[in-house]
């Protein structure tokens, strides 16, 4: 579980850094460094703790699976919304239709991370144990 959470952390930081640095030079007059890690910090912290919710019912019925799923894509869709309006709203800078497409991006890019994790490690296990 913890290298789960740890590539996730590492890849979703790395990702970040990637999309800071390029959108220094693409947009230069528009804020997305700070856009980037804000979001990035936004979609993780649900993110992180779906994923340790997912692994520890990783062995449980297919009933309690599908409501692991939907429920933590609702706390995580919920909270980061919750957070980017009180942003939006709240702090100056952050009026802008950049920082949604950011927090847009950042919120699919931890999203299909966080599936890859889930879904991608559990077969490649089972591959080196057959060997």
């Amino acid at each position: 579980m913890r290298k789960k959470i740890v590539n996730l952390v590492v890849g979703t930081l790395a990702f970040a850094g990637a999309g800071a640095t390029i959108s220094r030079y693409l947009w230069p007059d528009v804020p997305i460094p700070l856009f980037s890690l804000v979001a990035a910090a936004l979609c993780l912290v649900p993110t992180v703790i779906t994923l340790a919710w997912a692994s520890r019912t990783g062995t449980r019925n297919p009933e309690s699976q599908l409501l692991m799923v939907l429920g933590g894509t609702g706390l995580r869709m919920a909270l980061v919304l919750a957070v980017g309006l009180l942003l939006y709203y709240a702090v100056p800078g952050f009026e802008r239709m950049s920082f949604w497409i950011v927090i847009l991006v950042f919120y699919l890019f931890t999203l299909g991370l966080e599936v890859w994790l889930l879904v991608g490690r559990p077969q490649e296990q089972e591959e080196r144990k057959q060997i």
